[in-house]
């Protein structure tokens, strides 16, 4: 909801719109609820950026577009607007239909991502099930000229091995391939560089900006890297304990960010680190439980700035800019001066 209580208007060239997401996963101990009140835009062509810590919900959300969540998880409030149809109103088989094919996936973990026991021929050739046009062999010419589109050397030969005569980066590449094979509106990438090396991380990520400039899709980019986020990303949401705290352009993130949660973490990047140091800079606290989430700012507990207002009210999205927003008592308060 907006600070006039009004719910956001889909804009014609949002290809996937979050509203109000609410979900809970059921446990021995309680509800835990892990994601509140997200709302978020990606925008035909462009790709957009979800960061935070560990445990932030980055990946939930994923999985919630995907619609591959576990049976103790459960939707109560919410929709998601892909291609302008609700995703919760579809049947499942329609649903089904969408995946794998004007939605895709890659996963964060390219060593368990790939069957271990088929080629990687059957695997590039079954994910193409949705075209019923073209034959086994041009499905398999197909998936050839995506292998040597992505890095693989000697993919005629290649494409017949199976998952454990590649390296985790090679295997990463695969996974890419084969995600953008069916030529997918939009793309989820799941950390995909995280079990990589610096090197190879490098290369994923101008490999994925490379691949979306020319198939024109959009992607969805899910990272705890700020510096890869600021290479690849039109636009950042920033997610902190199940919830978005500030959300706007990679420039307005990065250059004037509004959100205390966020200042921290970009204080946290080793990246702007100017002198040398035997001690990295740390956000003090854990993440909260999740179990009964009471009233008022989540992040108030490790907040530098939090005062009476953040433990007793939550915060309501404040517009900052024409494309920035923040959930923060303080822009309130801010506004209160200025006026």
């Amino acid at each position: 909801m907006r600070r006039d209580g009004t719910a956001p208007q889909m804009s014609s060239l949002s290809l996937l719109e979050v509203r109000g997401l609410d979900l809970y996963f059921g446990t021995p101990s309680g509800g835990v609820h892990a994601l509140r009140n997200v709302s978020l835009e990606v925008p035909a062509a462009q790709i957009v950026g979800i960061v935070g810590e560990s445990g932030s919900g980055k990946s939930t959300l994923a999985y919630t577009v995907m619609g591959l969540l576990p049976e103790n998880a459960e939707v109560t409030a919410g929709a998601i607007f892909f291609e302008g149809r609700n995703l919760f109103n579809m049947p499942s088989s329609a649903r089904r239909g969408i995946r794998g094919d004007r939605l895709s996936m890659i996963f964060q973990d390219p060593m368990t991502s790939l069957n271990p026991v088929r080629s990687i021929e059957s695997q590039m050739i079954d994910i193409q099930h949705h075209d019923r046009l073209r034959s086994r062999r041009e499905k398999r010419a197909r998936a050839i000229a995506m292998l040597q589109r992505v890095g693989i050397p000697d993919p005629d030969s290649r494409i017949g091995d199976y998952p454990h005569q590649f390296s985790g980066g090679m295997r990463q590449r695969i996974c890419i391939a084969m995600a953008l094979l069916v030529e997918p509106a939009l793309l989820i990438a799941d950390e995909p560089t995280t079990a990589l090396d610096a090197t190879l991380e490098v290369q994923i990520i101008r490999l994925l900006k490379d691949l979306q400039e020319e198939i024109g899709c959009a992607v969805l980019f899910v990272s705890h890297h700020l510096g890869a986020v600021a290479e690849l990303c039109d636009r950042v949401a920033v997610m902190y304990a199940g919830e978005v705290v500030e959300q706007g352009t990679v420039r307005d993130i990065f250059h004037n960010p509004a959100h205390p949660y966020t200042r921290a973490l970009l204080e946290c990047d080793p990246g702007r680190i100017r002198k040398r140091t035997r001690t990295l800079p740390t956000i003090p606290g854990d993440v909260p439980s999740l179990l009964g989430v009471d009233g008022g700012c989540i992040f108030r507990q490790r907040c530098p700035s939090a005062f009476d207002r953040c433990r007793q009210e939550k915060p309501v999205e404040y517009r900052i800019g024409p494309e920035h927003s923040a959930r923060c008592h303080l822009l309130s308060e801010e506004q209160k001066v200025s006026a």
